[in-house]
């Protein structure tokens, strides 16, 4: 069996894995990625449409060219790439001071030594089984990403009439994409009383093509026998289903984008501690794991809105790897919390003697709404936002001297709310 040693290993090609392998390798660690498909780049390879880049470039990419900048840079540099290959598992000696990961690949088992992991799996798409939508179990029901594979890299039409279930970001930008190779688009519905996508994408994926959008709906049936024939929509009030008001939609095609969740098997098998909200694993302010030296970053972390924002916090995973690899650690760390219209925060820790970048997502939809962080009865900061809504990330950035002359210890809760 191969063995082969690097100071760190980056599970995951994608945006997030390629920018925190750039970082390790450019602070003059040896560095490897492992990456399941046959290429770089993960699904941004499948996204041909505009939008990417706006913050990380300045200009307006697809999703191959976002990928290509970063491909380019990798290939440049001297990290080793291993395609078609896959982590079984990791495995520690009892001081944790270096790391085994157990992979197969076309040529074979191997191992693969390291002191540092960065974890970068990305996320998956949750099906029908996830939401539990009744009916029979006819052909013709995808999940919105495969439906975009299909189209962009295999050439096949999945249908003509379609359906779309939820409104994230990918079942919008999908219902375009079906609309502009011909299908008809007879409507997207959502259960919740608002989107769950970026209000650009409800403008440019929906307005501009009249496809109507039912709030506060559900989609009670599938109907079909060999091919899906039609569902049924159910409109809610109050949270209870409307039987009375129910109406069906005849379509021969069904995609689904009932959300996304953190491609987490390999952290549960490594005993990770994953968080019950996000599902991705739990980090400190260094993006560090309850494993040292294990870090994670990107969708696997927490679902981000943006690949921009993913490439900003696996930039950050690396280079808090590297300090990892030179001996550095953190010295006290407080928890971070959720409160009043917050959904979750990202890292669970916070370190006052250092800059920190917060992630949280609202549980409402508000116009000018103020975000508070507090320790107990104590304002640290408050931050203003023209409107919050659970579909966009909202980013907080806490300095030391934001803590400054207070008594912290590591029983310290900082607070985040909404109002």
């Amino acid at each position: 069996m191969k063995e082969l040693k690097y100071d760190a290993v980056v599970i995951g090609g994608g945006a997030a894995g390629m920018a925190a392998a750039l970082e390790l390798n450019g602070q003059g660690f040896s560095c490897a990625i492992i990456e399941r498909e046959d290429h770089l780049g993960g699904i941004l390879m499948q996204c041909i449409h505009n939008g990417f880049g706006l913050h990380e470039f300045k200009e307006e990419l697809t999703g191959p060219e976002f990928a290509e900048r970063f491909i380019q840079k990798v290939e440049k540099s001297n990290i080793a790439v291993y395609l078609d290959t896959t982590v079984v598992n990791f495995s520690l000696d009892e001081k944790m001071e270096s790391k085994e990961l157990h992979c197969v690949s076309p040529e074979g088992a191997m191992i693969i030594k390291c002191r540092a992991i960065v974890l970068s799996m990305g996320c998956r798409e949750k099906n029908r089984g996830n939401v539990r939508i009744p009916g029979s179990r006819p052909a013709g029901v995808y999940t919105a990403g495969l439906a975009q594979r299909l189209i962009n890299i295999e050439g096949f039409i999945p249908g003509k009439e379609v359906v779309v279930i939820g409104s994230g970001d990918i079942g919008l930008i999908m219902a375009r994409r079906m609309s502009w190779v011909g299908c008809k688009v007879k409507a997207v519905v959502e259960i919740q009383p608002y989107p769950a996508g970026l209000t650009r994408n409800i403008v440019q994926c929906l307005k501009d093509f009249d496809i109507p959008l039912y709030l506060s709906c559900q989609t009670t049936s599938i109907f079909g026998n060999d091919r899906v024939e039609g569902v049924e929509v159910t409109p809610m009030e109050n949270g209870v289903l409307m039987t009375d008001k129910s109406f069906r939609i005849d379509c021969d095609t069904v995609l689904l984008s009932v959300g996304l969740v953190p491609e987490n098997e390999l952290s549960k098998t490594a005993g990770l501690q994953l968080d019950a909200v996000t599902n991705g694993p739990t980090v400190d302010s260094a993006l560090m794991t309850n494993i040292d030296g294990v870090f994670a970053c990107g969708n696997v972390l927490h679902v981000h809105d943006l690949v921009d924002w993913v490439c900003e916090e696996s930039r950050r995973a690396g280079q808090h790897a590297a300090k990892w690899l030179k001996g550095e650690r953190l010295p006290l760390q407080m928890r971070s919390k959720a409160g009043s219209n917050v959904r979750y925060v990202t890292p669970a820790k916070i370190a006052p003697d250092r800059e920190n970048h917060i992630y949280l997502r609202s549980m409402i939809v508000k116009n000018d709404a103020v975000l508070e962080v507090r320790i107990g009865d104590l304002m640290i900061r408050t931050k203003k936002e023209r409107l919050v809504q659970p579909s966009e990330m909202i980013k907080v950035k806490l300095e030391p001297k934001d803590f400054e002359g207070l008594e912290l210890s590591p029983d310290s809760i900082l607070e985040f709310c909404i109002i």
